[in-house]
């Protein structure tokens, strides 16, 4: 009971302390690491899994975390620690919003807090990358995904597809 209690205060951080998306994986890893929950390998491979997977990132990764954990009770314990603090943030951001919405301030605010977010994120693939993925194939793969995705305009199911056929065949 306990560890389900620490699991849905983790998620409520997380929730409360990231933008959703990719903003998320820095803190799930700090939370899962300083629980020893899972290794970085572990998180790596949830975010792998739940970036593939259809829906929100975050909800994907709190579902795959907390089955993890705590198994299916984990699962809901973690989706209802994440979803929660946005709901709550959402219906009083609509109101703030409605409020200030010609607000100079807010605009600034706003204007800050996509360079923050980016920095979080390539923080997170510089630290993993460094801990995981660093190899020869995985930066052909990488290269290969990225012309197919922004060069060739490929659609994700396709690159996804790729990018497993590459591994498949340059790491065996």
């Amino acid at each position: 009971m306990a560890e389900l209690i620490e699991l849905l205060i983790s998620f409520i951080k997380i929730g409360f302390t990231s933008f959703g998306g990719a903003s998320m994986v820095p803190l799930i890893n700090a939370e899962m690491l300083s629980h020893h929950w899972m290794t970085t390998t572990e998180v790596a491979d949830i975010v792998a899994i739940a970036e593939m997977t259809p829906g929100p990132l975050g909800t994907n990764c709190a579902t795959f975390a907390g089955m993890r954990v705590a198994g299916v009770l984990g699962a809901i314990v973690a989706n209802l620690g994440v979803v929660t603090p946005t709901l709550t943030l959402a219906v009083l951001a609509g109101f703030c919003l409605q409020k200030f919405r010609n607000s100079r301030l807010l605009e600034g605010a706003f204007t800050g807090i996509r360079p923050a977010s980016l920095g979080m994120v390539l923080t997170v693939i510089v630290t993993m990358s460094m801990q995981n993925y660093v190899s020869w194939q995985a930066v052909v793969i990488g290269a290969v995904c990225a012309g197919l995705l922004w060069g060739l305009k490929c659609g994700v199911p396709l690159v996804i597809s790729v990018a497993a056929l590459l591994g498949i065949l340059l790491v065996r």
